[in-house]
């Protein structure tokens, strides 16, 4: 069976931080975020990644983390084209926005030839996310890619109150899982927020609000796929580019969680929830970049990361 590669999905990166070369540092040694998320997924055993791009940032990319990163594991680098569409559909007029994070990981359709895991750019996972699921996807399982005829997945899940922020509200895919930790939807809240003691969810720009109960699980789109994945993202694509180019052109997304739960709901897959309860860290607004310096300090001093991570 061939190893899990790890798939990055920084196409957004420039965009989000105005351009690569502002992405600041979050300890004096010059580490970003992604730095920590591959040397947990090196530590876990990963020895491939894919980094997803825009074209134009590639160089760009390597000098900020790319370079350094190939001294360590085989580097791969896939592009995701707006214009990258299936024959008889054109990009409308005016699109500017990417195709979405299911559009991403179809990026690199040719380069994952095996079982791969797929995480975002810029958050921190932990290290025990990257070690379950990389056991997950080389662990035995009667077939390898498929269990009682149907697709073998999982996911991370995190403790909401795990992910939350203290500075504004988040968007978070909320699931339900069944009683042997199979994932039975996700549903996803873009405004989630702490209000007093409890956490909750408004659909009608705060008017009113929704309690999300303590302990939910929710998707941070660290999830690991078979290889035949890469095809039902393909056969999902045109479909959705039917609906959505009706609907709405400009900002149609092919979103990853949403075509997860089509195949669930089909009963196609089946999505094993392996639970993280590591604090997930991010920098959603400019005031959450010092409570990650102050995380990544502490565990540094607690002895998780040393203080250069790829001394040579």
């Amino acid at each position: 069976m061939k190893k899990p590669v790890l798939i990055i999905m920084a196409a957004g990166m420039g965009s989000r931080y105005g351009g690569l070369k502002q992405i600041d540092p979050v300890d004096g040694q010059g580490h970003i975020i992604m730095d920590f998320s591959l040397y947990d997924a090196v530590k876990a055993g990963f020895e491939k990644v894919i980094f997803i791009l825009k074209r134009e940032n590639l160089e760009d990319f390597k000098e900020v983390i790319g370079d350094r990163i190939s001294k360590i594991m085989q580097v791969l680098y896939a592009f995701q084209d707006t214009d990258d569409i299936p024959a008889g559909f054109q990009v409308p007029e005016g699109r500017q926005k990417p195709w979405g994070t299911g559009h991403a990981v179809l990026s690199a359709r040719k380069l994952a030839d095996g079982p791969f895991v797929v995480i975002n750019a810029d958050d921190y996972y932990g290290r025990s996310a990257f070690s379950q699921i990389y056991d997950y996807l080389t662990a035995d399982k009667d077939g390898g890619s498929e269990k009682d005829g149907k697709y073998d997945y999982a996911m991370v899940g995190y403790v909401l109150e795990n992910t939350l922020t203290e500075n504004g509200h988040v968007a978070r895919g909320v699931c339900t899982v069944d009683a042997d930790g199979h994932l039975t939807g996700i549903t996803e809240r873009t405004r989630i927020e702490k209000r007093g003691e409890e956490t909750a969810y408004t659909e009608d720009e705060g008017r009113t609000w929704h309690t999300i109960p303590e302990g939910s699980i929710v998707s941070m789109n660290l999830w690991g796929f078979t290889e035949g994945f890469m095809k039902e993202l393909e056969a999902g694509f045109a479909p959705f580019l039917e609906k959505g180019l009706q609907e709405n052109p400009l900002k149609c997304e092919y979103f990853l969680p949403s075509v997860v739960n089509s195949l669930v709901e089909e009963g196609k897959a089946s999505v094993t929830v392996l639970k993280s309860y590591d604090r997930w860290y991010g920098v959603t607004y400019k005031e959450d970049k010092q409570t990650v310096v102050d995380a990544i300090k502490r565990m540094k001093e607690e002895g998780l990361y040393p203080e250069e991570l790829w001394e040579e």
